[in-house]
Parts: C-alpha cells; sequence; structure tokens
C-alpha cells in the first residue's frame, strides 16, 4: 500500500475583499460612511429587528417599543442607516416601512473579509 499525502488549500474566496487591491479616495469614503452608521448601539440594534423581520420589512412605528427611544430618535438613526444605504423606507400612507440592503451590508462584509 502506498501512502498519499493531501495537500489542503486554502478555497479561493467566492468574493475578494474590497481590501485585496487599494481603494481609491470614492471607494474609501463609501465604506467610511457605512462603517460609521454601523459605530452605534442604536443602529445595531435596528439592523438586527430588520433582518429578523419575517416580513422583510418593519413599519418605523414599530422600533419605537423594543429601542426604548422616542419616534423622532428612531427617525433620525433611520435616517443615518439610509444616507449610508444600508436601508431603504418606502412611504405608505403616513407611515414608512424599511428594509435592509443586504447587498450594500455584503459589500461592508466584504470589505473586511480576510
Amino acid at each position: 500500500m502506498t501512502k498519499r499525502t493531501a495537500i489542503l488549500e486554502s478555497p479561493a474566496p467566492c468574493c475578494p475583499s474590497i481590501l485585496a487591491s487599494p481603494l481609491d479616495a470614492e471607494e474609501a469614503a463609501g465604506l467610511a460612511l457605512g462603517f460609521t452608521a454601523l459605530a452605534d448601539p442604536v443602529r445595531l440594534q435596528v439592523l438586527s429587528i430588520l433582518a429578523a423581520a419575517p416580513e422583510g420589512e418593519v413599519c418605523v412605528c414599530e422600533f419605537v417599543e423594543p429601542l426604548g427611544k422616542s419616534q423622532p430618535t428612531v427617525s433620525h438613526h433611520l435616517k443615518i442607516l439610509a444616507d449610508a444605504g444600508l436601508v431603504h423606507g418606502e412611504r405608505r400612507s403616513k407611515w414608512v416601512y424599511y428594509s435592509l440592503d443586504r447587498d450594500r451590508l455584503a459589500d461592508l462584509r466584504s470589505a473586511i473579509d480576510t
């Protein structure tokens, strides 16, 4: 019997990190805007609520109680997330329903994947 030695290679990532090559100023600014928006506990809670939403969207009014914040404060945080491209809002009558931009979140995730 001959012994075979298996050489294990790291699988190639399906999506190479954005940081695999130098960033230009515009790319760096876009990433910084996204990461800055994530650098707040309330906004991270908002994203977790949206990620867990069975319908994939949440009415702005449904954030107030679980966050323990006033409606204007919730709206402020949602605006920051929307400006960073992390969430989208759709107005329906007097309410706005928010959903995650999963592609934008994936872009940020791939920027830090190694």
